[in-house]
């Protein structure tokens, strides 16, 4: 049994969507054009439920200025009945608590794009002054929201299995959300960014003919929505010292430049700001934000 599994099935009960928010999300999503701002409320979505209220029952590159690596074999749980059966999700954990060890396989170089490009395997990632590591949060978020996902019935495929490991790779991380089919890829982080900078961003891919030009236009919807539900969900304010408004359209990044499926990163704040990390670091603001991304992908997957 997985870890992660471990966490979805035996520690707490999970926190599911309810149809409402469901359908209220798929109705916001159908009615705000692409690339528009929705008028007053733009999510209108209520509240999840609390655990005692719904069912019981989870780079690389860090593209704020590290890019990075060898792991996860892309653990897939079987999905279950509910508004978002028959999807598929892939969540990526950015680095590995085994990245620092192991400083020669996570600076190999790999494929990161066109041209012959290539980037180091992963990266270490960054940490809060107070020693919350990068792939720690990143861990510990995404079980938080493959439980919530896997709770709606959608499949969620983690591309590590852990936090103990190494890498995986970023092209390993992208073909395991290629091999999967997803319908939705999100790879989850923190920056690193200056003590003065505050907020998150969304960074998706930019058109790259013969590799990002069919996925570009819906990452960037997948973007759209993730930012929407994240900013309104989480308090975290948009980023001000990157980024445009929260959006920030990437041709650099293997992770994104391999992916043959909608695929965005979340930097779901700045470690680095005092502000940013003692929210970061706080449990009960990561459910929040678990709650959050979770229904900025089941916006999305509610599309169509």
């Amino acid at each position: 049994m997985s870890a992660s599994t471990e966490l979805g099935s035996g520690s707490r009960p999970l926190r599911a969507l309810s149809l409402i928010a469901l359908a209220t999300l798929l109705c916001t999503s159908c009615a705000t054009p692409p690339g528009e701002a929705p008028a007053d409320d733009p999510t209108a979505a209520p509240p999840l439920p609390g655990p005692d209220d719904g069912q019981s029952n989870g780079s690389d590159e860090d593209p704020g200025g590290q890019e990075g690596g060898e792991g996860g074999d892309g653990q897939e749980e079987p999905a279950g009945d509910g508004p978002l059966d028959s999807r598929v999700v892939v969540i990526d954990p950015g680095h590995n608590g085994g990245n620092a060890e192991a400083s020669d396989r996570i600076n190999e170089s790999v494929p990161a794009g066109p041209d012959g490009e290539e980037k180091a395997c992963d990266t270490v990632g960054t940490d809060t002054a107070d020693g919350l590591s990068e792939h720690e949060f990143n861990w510990e978020l995404s079980v938080l929201v493959q439980e919530r996902l896997e709770a709606d019935g959608a499949t969620v495929v983690l591309t590590r299995d852990d936090n103990e490991g190494v890498g995986p790779c970023i092209d390993e991380r992208a073909e395991i959300g290629n091999e999967a089919e997803a319908d939705a890829a999100v790879s989850l982080h923190a920056d690193g960014g200056p003590e003065t900078g505050r907020g998150f961003h969304v960074i998706h891919p930019g058109p790259i003919d013969g590799y990002t030009d069919e996925i570009a236009e819906p990452s960037e919807l997948l973007a759209e929505d993730l930012h929407r539900e994240y900013g309104d969900g989480t308090d975290m304010p948009v980023a001000d010292y990157l980024a445009d408004d929260g959006f920030d359209e990437r041709t650099d990044l293997g992770g994104l430049n391999l992916s043959t499926v909608p695929k965005v990163f979340l930097e779901a704040g700045n470690m680095r700001n005092g502000e940013d990390a003692e929210m970061l670091s706080d449990p009960e603001w990561r459910e929040t934000a678990a709650d959050a991304i979770a229904r900025g992908l089941a916006a999305y997957l509610m599309r169509s």
